[in-house]
């Protein structure tokens, strides 16, 4: 069991050990991690796809030792597959149990209204805990020792979802109606939201939430990545495939590469043996970095300048 106090003591301690465990960052990451560990507040984690927003929320909850929780969203997503839902075929069987036993139950009751009293009381077990179905927002809340609670995407969500959300991330607590409310255990959840910016987030939930944007690498942050996720890499082929996903990233396409696109043309490059860059074996590859073919072809035409200005 990691000693999360020790771990999360500084922000240089907290960059160390995301560095330990390969996740190259910025201080300005493992401030807004620090800030949401002691202040216990969720982090709004927004920017382009691919640049390590997820992989931020796996590798804390790999280096605190936390177990990690993940909800990940779609629009028409609602509380029945986010929070909880009742165990309908158990409730089912209930049913039929009691059907059997109803002669039982009502046997010596004494009128009409003592008999829908004890009917109510069998009622009342339907809506228990025996029958909930705790799902990713409620087991977070149950974590005795805490956990991780990523929600992923929530661009992808209705505004609707957002409103289920707020209560648990102010105070960390949810409102079951037929049982109460339900609050976190000794140790409350981090809560790590995700967004490619796919749409404008509601301002009732970025309130609940510090702020972190992640941008692309720039160059030395990106080699540093590379180095740590691909370490067999040479120093020189490292710079110039960073050095040319850099220029991809200036140009015009639909889908810019992103950095889990690097780390996959680094191991490429790799098992190719390939120990630099040329227009062909750019050719050859670009299908790992470049996701549409408009953009592969735009690329194409500018092979042989984009890999004579990466080697000089």
């Amino acid at each position: 069991m990691a000693d999360i106090e020790s771990i999360a003591q500084s922000v240089d301690s907290l960059k160390k050990h995301f560095e330990s465990h390969r996740y190259i960052c910025s201080t300005q990451i493992a401030t807004a991690v620090y800030l949401a560990y002691h202040l216990k507040k969720p982090i709004l984690i927004e920017g382009p796809p691919g640049v390590g927003k997820t992989e931020l929320a796996k590798t804390t909850s790999e280096m605190l030792s936390l177990p990690m929780i993940r909800l990940q969203c779609y629009e028409g997503l609602d509380e029945s597959k986010a929070i909880y839902e009742w165990k309908y075929g158990k409730q089912l069987l209930y049913t039929q149990v009691l059907k059997e036993a109803l002669d039982e139950v009502l046997d010596g009751a004494k009128g009409f209204t003592e008999s829908v009293k004890r009917l109510h009381e069998f009622g009342d077990i339907f809506f228990s805990e025996e029958f909930l179905e705790p799902r990713p927002l409620l087991k977070a809340l149950r974590e005795e020792d805490g956990c991780v609670l990523l929600i992923d995407e929530i661009d992808k969500s209705d505004h609707e979802f957002e409103s289920l959300l707020l209560e648990i991330l102010s105070d960390y607590q949810i409102s079951v109606p037929e049982i109460g409310t339900v609050k976190a255990a000794k140790e409350p959840p981090m809560v790590f939201l995700t967004s490619n910016n796919t749409r404008e987030i509601s301002d009732a939930l970025k309130r609940r939430c510090l702020h972190l944007y992640i941008p692309f690498p720039d160059v030395e942050l990106e080699q540093k990545i590379i180095q740590a996720r691909v370490p067999e890499v040479s120093a020189s082929l490292r710079h110039q495939l960073v050095s040319f996903i850099q220029e991809l990233r200036g140009l015009d396409l639909k889908k810019v590469p992103a950095i889990s696109e690097t780390i996959d043309w680094a191991r490429t490059l790799l098992l190719l043996h390939a120990d630099a860059l040329d227009p062909e074996l750019v050719r050859s590859t670009l299908n790992v970095i470049l996701k549409f073919q408009e953009d592969i072809e735009n690329v194409e035409s500018e092979l042989h300048s984009i890999t004579a200005k990466i080697r000089k």
